[in-house]
């Protein structure tokens, strides 16, 4: 695995840190080769939840411009080679991926954030669109993302205006789900990946498949995908586990299968 990326597995959670510390974390291709190695390490289903966070004071600045000019094929085809590949990893697993975002977080790191199904943020934390402010346009699914999660108009308004966003009103927005105080985030994101782990994995998988459904579905399909899954569910041993442990009056013991 690359030293610009790494991974960390405690129980069944896998943590993979972008570390280039001393440019934010800025992505180039050697970031993108370790973070797709990490993302396929993921799949092992003995992990049942992931955290992306970046080493250092941020979370990812976005792409480095210092090898944005020497992109062979144009930026076209290195979107198509190298961010496009990452983001529909983190969509395609089937467990849920937490974004830990400590720091800066800037133009394609934004769309990395805005790829998982959670963000949390440190007090530290900041959003900052940062396309429009070189003249390009966003990219790596962020208006795709952020259409859904602040509406159109919030959505373009920010883009546009490249204002930088603090945690709070990250939170306020809806953008993170939580902002946690600097000196506690590590052991909050800890806690919750671990919380997220010791769900019933399976279960958590086809209810995000569902929400990916819902955006273009018709009721009719919607329902036709929800009752399909649900038969599905109901052939987990996690799901004998929830029931018998509802009749025992106890806490489930998920395993994630």
């Amino acid at each position: 695995m690359s030293n610009v990326v790494l991974t960390r597995r405690e129980g069944s959670v896998l943590t993979i840190t972008l570390n280039r510390p001393d440019v934010y974390n800025a992505l180039n291709r050697d970031v993108h080769e370790g973070l797709a190695a990490a993302l396929d390490a993921a799949s092992d289903p003995e992990v049942r939840a992931v955290v992306l966070t970046g080493a250092g004071r941020g979370f990812c600045s976005g792409q480095d411009l210092r090898e944005f000019s020497d992109l062979s094929g144009g930026v076209r085809a290195a979107l198509e080679e190298t961010y496009h590949p990452n983001v529909r990893a983190i969509r395609a697993l089937e467990k849920p991926v937490l974004a830990a975002v400590n720091g800066a977080c800037a133009g394609a790191g934004l769309s990395l954030a805005l790829a998982c199904d959670v963000r949390i943020a440190s007090s530290e934390a900041s959003f900052v669109p940062g396309f429009i402010g070189i003249g390009l346009v966003p990219d790596a699914g962020s208006t795709w993302f952020l259409h859904r999660l602040l509406g159109f108009s919030r959505a373009f308004e920010w883009m546009v205006s490249n204002r930088r966003l603090s945690a709070d009103e990250a939170l306020i927005w809806g953008l993170v789900s939580e902002e946690v105080p600097a000196e506690r985030f590590a052991q909050r994101v800890a806690e919750l990946a671990e919380w997220y782990a010791s769900l019933p994995t399976r279960a958590v998988a086809m209810t995000k498949q569902l929400f990916e459904h819902a955006y273009t579905a018709s009721l009719d399909e919607q329902l036709e995908l929800e009752a399909a899954l649900q038969q599905a569910a109901t052939e987990t041993e996690d799901f004998s586990e929830g029931v018998q442990a509802f009749l025992e009056k106890r806490l489930p013991g998920f395993k994630g299968r």
